[in-house]
């Protein structure tokens, strides 16, 4: 098994190239970004706002762990995720900050996204963890389309402070 877990790999689909976000990706990220319906249910609902989006492009560049997702056949940058927390002792690290322009809601592409980004991590880790707004229930479903478990219990991150979240594992196949 390998032991350097690369955080920012490029991962090829039949539909979506996920790859490193960078610092041009600015303009056509915030465009995906800039829909007030995507982030309804979400722990920071304003991130279609341009000066909270800018705190979170920026951090997502700081992380060095986070990708924009990229439709083969347009080209179009159409939303975002990341790698985090990777630890390595308990082979286990999470996959977060995910975000879709909605045309790409409830079809098969979040379910591409997620299982490149899992095979990709199964080779360094035993378990993939994911945290959802405990009230985020389209993202819910959405987890639990791709086999995610949910933990018992909610729990709070210090990123945005008292807002609840629900965990869901995803344990790699034997």
């Amino acid at each position: 098994m390998p032991e350097n877990f690369d955080l920012q790999p490029t991962l090829r689909g039949p539909r979506v190239t996920i790859r490193p976000v960078s610092v041009e990706d600015w303009a056509p990220l915030f465009r995906a970004a800039a829909d007030p319906q995507i982030w309804t249910l979400h722990p920071v609902p304003d991130r279609y706002k341009e000066d909270v989006f800018r705190k979170f492009f920026n951090h997502a560049i700081a992380s060095q762990s986070a990708f924009v997702f990229v439709d083969t056949q347009s080209g179009d940058i159409f939303g975002s995720s990341r790698y985090h927390g990777y630890d390595p002792a308990r082979r286990e690290i999470e996959i977060g900050w995910t975000f879709m322009v909605r045309k790409y809601w409830g079809g098969s592409y979040n379910a591409e996204i997620k299982k490149l980004m899992l095979d990709h991590a199964f080779r360094f880790v035993n378990n993939v963890t994911f945290w959802v707004g405990e009230s985020n229930l389209r993202s819910r479903r959405a987890m639990e389309k791709i086999g995610g478990v949910l933990r018992p219990g909610t729990t709070t991150r210090a990123l945005s402070g008292k807002v609840p979240y629900v965990i869901y594992d995803i344990v790699k196949p034997c």
